[in-house]
This record gives structure tokens, C-alpha cells and sequence, in this order.
């Protein structure tokens, strides 16, 4: 797939790490380190516009390592970024350590992963069709 890409970072385009990466890394687009303190969020720009295709997202997610190791993730994971927004790409990071973080420049912040979804065309019904779940919600199904 071709996702058309406007750069206005200092960094080089998003790369994938590793021949069969999933997600492209992204890259804080700031200008000097920017402290995250503990359960603080902020929206991190990476200098980035792009048009991705109809039909697909671009999901943005943690970078696994920055989770594990430091306790910084992506607030509202997956992020979803519509085939018809051009505006800037931002990173909403939360601190949820006990320590300050620190962003520094170009850091790698999150990764976006590109998804296929479709558009739900709604049938409204009087009921729906029975199931071997039923209503049962969040722990219905045991812990094994």
C-alpha cells in the first residue's frame, strides 16, 4: 500500500525496525527534551500529515519498550487516525511511572500500524439471535 506522506520533522520518514515489524516508529518532533512527570500526559507532535488510503487507519500504538522499561504509553491506545484527516499527527503519551520521563528530541515515541476496517451498514432488528455466550460480560467466561 502507498500512504502519500508530507514531512515538516527533522527526522527521516517513519521506518520499520525490522524486515516484518508491524508498526513504523514514531518520532517526537520537538526541540529540546520535554519532561513527562508522573501520570502526566501530553500531546507530542511528530511533524507528520499523511493520506491514508480509503479503507484503512492508521492505528498508533506504545512502544513496547518505552511500556516495560519506563512506564510511558500511548493514553488512548490504539489511537485512530482516519483516511480523511490531514492535520499533523500527534502522540497523546501518559507517564504512568513513578518517575519523571524525559522525551528527548527525535525519540522514538509510539508506532502506527495500518489496518483494513470496514464501514457498518446497520439492520435494526426487534431482537438478535440467541448464543452460547448470551449477555454474559466482562468475566463470564472463567479466568482458565
Amino acid at each position: 500500500m502507498t500512504v502519500k506522506i508530507v514531512n515538516k520533522s527533522r527526522w527521516g520518514l517513519p521506518s520499520y525496525a525490522t524486515p516484518h515489524s508491524a508498526g513504523v516508529d514514531l518520532r517526537a518532533n520537538i526541540d529540546s527534551p520535554a519532561v513527562l512527570r508522573p501520570l502526566e500526559r501530553a500531546m507530542v507532535p511528530t511533524g507528520l500529515y499523511m493520506q491514508i488510503p480509503e479503507g484503512f487507519e492508521g492505528q498508533v500504538r506504545p512502544r513496547s519498550g518505552l511500556a516495560a522499561k519506563r512506564g510511558v504509553t500511548v493514553l488512548n491506545t490504539p489511537g485512530t487516525i482516519d483516511a480523511d484527516y490531514r492535520g499533523e499527527i500527534k502522540v497523546i503519551l501518559v507517564n504512568l511511572s513513578n518517575e519523571d520521563f524525559t522525551v528527548e528530541p527525535g525519540e522514538r515515541i509510539a508506532q502506527m500500524v495500518f489496518a483494513r476496517h470496514e464501514t457498518a451498514m446497520w439492520l435494526e432488528v426487534e431482537e438478535l439471535d440467541a448464543s452460547e455466550r448470551g449477555a454474559g460480560g466482562f468475566g463470564s467466561t472463567g479466568v482458565k
